[in-house]
């Protein structure tokens, strides 16, 4: 039980990276595809986003190999909650059109 009580901090961190990373995504994603530079955008992104996560990963794990595998499951635990927080509405959805019959006739 004492262990538990050890890793949550961790597992707390891992949500909070995956947060900054996955929410920060997101977010270029948007600014992105209207910019003027879109690639500036989505390679600074990408480096600041990849430098932040690398560094608390290395600063949380401590050298455990234990509390990095909990950071990462904070980690990706915080790619489900973001990805479901980020999805469109229900109403906007592409929803497929119902296809056409299709009869064979025989002559």
């Amino acid at each position: 039980m004492n262990e538990a009580f050890r890793l949550a901090p961790v597992l707390v961190a891992g949500v909070l990276l995956g947060a900054i990373f996955y929410g920060g995504l997101w977010w270029t994603v948007r600014q992105g595809v209207s910019s003027q530079r879109p690639a500036l955008w989505f390679f600074g992104s990408l480096l600041l986003r990849m430098s932040i996560v690398l560094t608390g990963f290395y600063v949380v794990a401590d050298g455990q190999w234990q509390r990095l595998l909990v950071c990462f499951v904070g980690f990706v635990t915080a790619r489900l909650i973001v990805t479901w927080l980020t999805r469109p509405p229900v109403d906007s959805r592409n929803v497929p059109a119902k296809e056409g019959c299709h009869e064979f006739k025989s002559r």
